[in-house]
């Protein structure tokens, strides 16, 4: 057994929500020693470029979350505003991104996952993005941690889907299948001009909560699939490159148009950086 199949095989027996809930609290706390010791030692581990945060003191930051989703400058992530297009919803990196096939979505080498399961079980959901296209962006401790809309787009629903906290690296994704359909996440469904249009943000290990600018939290470790229906109320509309949520404490984000809605950036593939509102791809209508 090689390392990659020991850190997947360490993930199946660590008490993921236990430890994912003592570390919200520590993210949480406000006692300057503790924020400003993990402030300080995340800075240095991971070389987080303050610079581009439009509060450039680490430590002036409330609490270890307030400095995570710290905003950054909005010069320095221009939105794509070329006709037709999709502005990317993170910095980060491509995972994977493709054509949504027989239901599935590409994972990783050998691993496949359904689009059913992903958008927690709903069937009828499903068959809006059947042979559509998808895009995963990961990302790292270091990057920005809000997400933004791709397109303009009207709110019609989210689902709340419990399930396990598995990383989402790179090495996770090969070594473990189903890992997006299996994690805790939250699925936005928007009407756009390209058609319907799904932003998933996926949680991970130690992930302390996914937030939406419309609700706030909405990872409440629940047991069971929770839907609200945004259809009637109409009050939830989002400009392209406006924030969507974000992650206290990184993971990934998924998007999913319909069949021959929209197409890619040609020069994008698996493991291509990303910065929030660059050219993501194009819609065909």
């Amino acid at each position: 057994m090689n390392k990659d199949q020991l850190f997947a095989l360490a993930q199946h027996v660590t008490p993921q929500k236990a430890l994912s809930r003592f570390v919200g609290r520590i993210a949480e706390c406000e006692n300057n020693w503790v924020k400003e010791t993990f402030i300080g030692q995340f800075v240095k581990k991971y070389n987080v470029d303050m610079s581009e945060a439009i509060n450039e003191d680490p430590f002036s930051y409330r609490n270890f979350n307030d400095f995570f989703t710290r905003a950054i400058k909005p010069e320095l992530r221009p939105i794509t505003n070329t006709e037709n297009s999709i502005a990317c919803p993170a910095d980060g990196a491509i995972s994977q991104l493709g054509d949504i096939e027989y239901g599935t979505i590409y994972q990783a080498k050998g691993h496949n996952y359904s689009l059913t399961a992903l958008l927690g079980g709903d069937s009828e959901l499903s068959t809006q993005f059947l042979g559509g296209k998808f895009a995963t962006v990961y990302l790292s401790p270091k990057d920005y941690h809000r997400v933004h809309m791709p397109l303009d787009g009207k709110l019609k629903k989210m689902i709340h889907v419990p399930g396990k906290l598995f990383s989402v690296n790179k090495v996770t994704a090969e070594q473990i299948p189903s890992v997006f359909a299996r994690n805790e996440r939250t699925v936005c469904i928007f009407d756009t001009k390209a058609g319907p249009m799904a932003v998933i943000l996926v949680g991970a290990m130690i992930v302390a909560s996914i937030e939406t600018v419309w609700v706030g939290q909405t990872t409440p470790f629940s047991k069971h699939v929770t839907t609200w229906d945004y259809e009637k109320l109409n009050d939830v509309e989002l400009k392209k490159g406006d924030e969507l949520g974000r992650f206290k404490l990184g993971s990934t984000a998924i998007v999913l148009f319909g069949k021959d809605a929209i197409n890619w950036e040609e020069t994008l593939e698996a493991d291509t950086p990303t910065k929030m509102g660059m050219l993501f791809g194009t819609t065909n209508s």
